[in-house]
């Protein structure tokens, strides 16, 4: 009965030193109520390490699109259901843009690569259009400094 008149009591009160022995059980019985939850909260938590979950190696969804291959979740054939229709051609015309642009960047060229290209074709078209006397002089240009020829005597054995 004097934990519900302590706990009505002012605090001047409690604080008279004939009050001084409840105060101390009623302390006593608070800080027992929260060392009990304390315990009761850490007796069902264990301490073991938590395991890294193993990746599967199987794909699970829920859907048989896959399996079949369908390309839409629904369809519709003959303006049956336009709206689904218009659907279909808006997808379809994004994964052809989406195709369109990685076949563009395998089959596009650098610009280093271009350079390279254009300086040799340049020398190929300069020795097209030459005339007979500069010919010679492009081929040492390629081969280096030139060598006169000279005659080979063949050999008498």
């Amino acid at each position: 009965m004097a934990t519900k008149q302590g706990a009505q009591l002012s605090k001047n009160v409690l604080q008279m030193k004939f009050m001084q022995r409840s105060v101390l059980r009623m302390e006593k019985e608070q800080n027992e109520e929260e060392r009990q939850k304390i315990i009761d909260d850490e007796h069902w938590a264990l301490d073991l390490p938590e395991y890294k979950t193993k990746e599967s190696d199987f794909l699970v969804n829920q859907s048989y699109s896959i399996c079949e291959e369908l390309q839409f979740g629904r369809q519709s054939f003959q303006g049956f259901n336009p709206e689904v229709e218009k659907l279909m051609k808006v997808q379809n015309a994004e994964k052809e843009a989406e195709k369109t642009e990685q076949k563009e960047k395998e089959e596009s060229v650098g610009d280093i690569e271009m350079a390279k290209r254009y300086s040799s074709l340049m020398g190929i078209i300069a020795k097209k259009f030459a005339k007979k006397r500069q010919h010679s002089a492009l081929a040492e240009d390629d081969e280096g400094p030139s060598k006169k020829r000279a005659f080979l005597k063949p050999s008498d054995s």
